[in-house]
């Protein structure tokens, strides 16, 4: 019994440890599948979920009404492996930041980029980072705006099966990203700071 009691203790403080020090933000920049896929790949994130966010309507879904809202990732990340600034840079090289129809292949409001902030702490390092990025690209026009952090509406019931849907179906997304250029136009834009 003794045994049994320290496993739990031990348990929830290492829980309590991991919580402790773990921040999260929310990042739109396209398809959620290929964020969460972007993201999992850096060290420090410890979990990225796929949702909605920024916009009016209640209870947004895929398959349903999700006006005014962008297709969006909560990221977990441990800030003593990778700070915010770190989560940002890893953010820019993986979107486009001068599409103001959406993202690659994909088009529409809910495609949209934007760095969404929940301090003013978030606020001045996400806008010192769109600037720097604004002063790499003198002659074009950075649309990627930093945003108040809303509501995050994660995917459930049946529209479940987009968490991890890179995991759980390579060769669909593997097909998909390659189909969308997603890959290319990264390239063409970061060179070698692109990340895939």
């Amino acid at each position: 019994m003794k045994k049994l009691i320290n496993t739990i203790l031990f348990t929830v403080l290492s829980f309590t440890v991991l919580t402790a020090s773990a921040d999260k933000t929310i990042l739109a920049g396209g398809c959620f599948w290929c964020m969460e896929a972007d993201f999992e790949a850096l060290e420090g994130v410890s979990d990225v979920v796929s949702g909605f966010t920024g916009g009016s309507a209640p209870n947004p879904s895929y398959r349903g009404d999700h006006t005014g809202h962008y297709e969006a990732v909560e990221i977990t990340y441990d800030p003593t492996v990778v700070n915010y600034q770190g989560i940002l840079e890893h953010y820019w090289v993986n979107i486009d930041p001068f599409d103001d129809r959406g993202q690659f292949c994909d088009k529409g409001h809910s495609y949209l980029s934007a760095i969404f902030v929940d301090s003013e702490e978030q606020r001045a390092i996400a806008e010192q980072s769109r600037q720097d990025v604004i002063d790499m690209f003198p002659g074009q026009t950075v649309i990627t705006p930093v945003l108040d952090t809303a509501t995050f509406y994660s995917l459930k019931g049946k529209e479940s099966y987009h968490q991890d849907y890179y995991r759980n179906n390579p060769v669909r997304y593997k097909y998909y990203r390659w189909g969308c250029g997603r890959d290319k136009r990264l390239k063409q834009i970061w060179g070698d700071r692109a990340t895939h």
